[in-house]
């Protein structure tokens, strides 16, 4: 799951990037595993998200057992959504 916010008050400045990974994804190395996959993810993608966005990733269950690859198929659709979403409301 994706959200993306764009405020008034950080208009100009990078973006920045949360994530969710909640207990029911696993024990801390299972979380901390899939953030670090997250984190890679959305890094290698940060030149198309817009100044002064705000972007909450927040894992599934199910991510625990994806490989990278599934976690990146999954999640670039997701991001690209999400940021879509904010420049037709804009």
């Amino acid at each position: 799951m994706v959200h993306a916010n764009v405020t008034d008050s950080r208009a100009g400045l990078p973006p920045r990037v949360g994530f969710v990974v909640s207990r029911a994804v696993g024990n801390a190395v299972v979380r901390n595993r899939t953030k670090r996959r997250l984190r890679a993810i959305v890094a290698s993608r940060l030149d198309g998200i817009p100044t002064g966005c705000d972007i909450v990733v927040r894992a599934q269950p199910a991510a625990a057992t994806a490989t990278f690859a599934q976690l990146s198929d999954a999640l670039i659709p997701l991001l690209h959504k999400a940021i879509g979403r904010l420049e037709v409301a804009g």
